[in-house]
């Protein structure tokens, strides 16, 4: 198959090269194009006001891997390579492996997840592969599974253009749980901003903070209570796969706000 790969934690990154390798030498064509830089948590931002710069890199990746740095973000990336780099569409979009989870309400900030996102936004099935450590190096049974995923994914293809948000526990493959189909959860911080002098006697702040994982998760409109959260399954080191789409739109808002008979308020 035909695959294009990105991230956000940079074309130096241990996740991305482990992802690569692992698909090219199982035989894919493999095409990466990612950020110069890490560019975590740009969410879904594009760079407008600015020229986009690629270059062409060797002797990271598999000889099989035609790869690419990128000036711009996940997103320009993935638009980057579909509009100039690659001669023909891919059958994947993959992003990752990001170093650190994406759960909850993380996929809102993800650059992981928006590189993903912008291949279903233009037709093809994407999915974003994270490993829920930010201390753990061993991305191999990461890659592993990816590769077995999209295998699957091909032979028995979904009804429609999917993005899928897939976490993997820290762990080794004999203690993963299994996979869990799971559903977005809630993932709150306690943020804070600590306050600093700069050399030159100016102010400025640097966020910090800690996530608070919520306990009791809210129901969803379209869904069981019984289908568990990506926060909830991953805890108890389950692989969970979250789909995901880009409509944004709150069905029960909708409802609510029908039944409100709302008027211009100019008579």
């Amino acid at each position: 198959m035909k695959l294009l790969i990105s991230n956000d934690d940079g074309i130096f990154a241990l996740g991305i090269r482990t992802l690569a390798d692992t698909l090219a030498e199982a035989g894919h064509d493999v095409s990466v194009i990612c950020p110069d830089r890490e560019r975590s948590a740009t969410g879904h931002g594009l760079t407008l006001h600015d020229p986009i710069r690629a270059e062409v890199i060797d002797g990271i990746f598999h000889p099989k891997v035609k790869a690419w740095s990128c000036s711009g973000t996940p997103s320009d990336c993935i638009k980057l390579g579909l509009g100039a780099l690659i001669d023909s569409p891919p059958d994947f979009v993959l992003s990752g492996i990001n170093h650190g989870s994406n759960l909850g309400t993380d996929v809102l900030y993800s650059g992981t997840v928006s590189a993903a996102m912008e291949g279903v936004i233009e037709g093809i099935p994407s999915i974003a592969f994270s490993l829920t450590s930010y201390a753990s190096q061993e991305f191999k049974v990461a890659a592993i599974f990816a590769k077995t995923l999209i295998e699957q994914l091909a032979t028995h293809p979904p009804i429609k253009v999917i993005l899928l948000n897939v976490n993997i526990p820290a762990v080794k493959l004999s203690e993963i749980a299994g996979v869990k189909i799971t559903r977005q959860g809630i993932r709150r911080y306690f943020d804070t901003f600590e306050k600093r002098i700069d050399p030159r006697g100016k102010t400025y702040y640097w966020l910090a903070g800690e996530a608070v994982e919520d306990i009791e998760q809210p129901s969803h409109i379209h869904l069981p209570d019984d289908v568990p959260t990506d926060v909830h399954a991953i805890k108890e080191k389950y692989i969970t796969i979250t789909p995901l789409q880009y409509n944004l739109t709150d069905t029960a808002g909708v409802y609510s706000l029908q039944k409100l008979s709302l008027s211009v308020g100019l008579e």
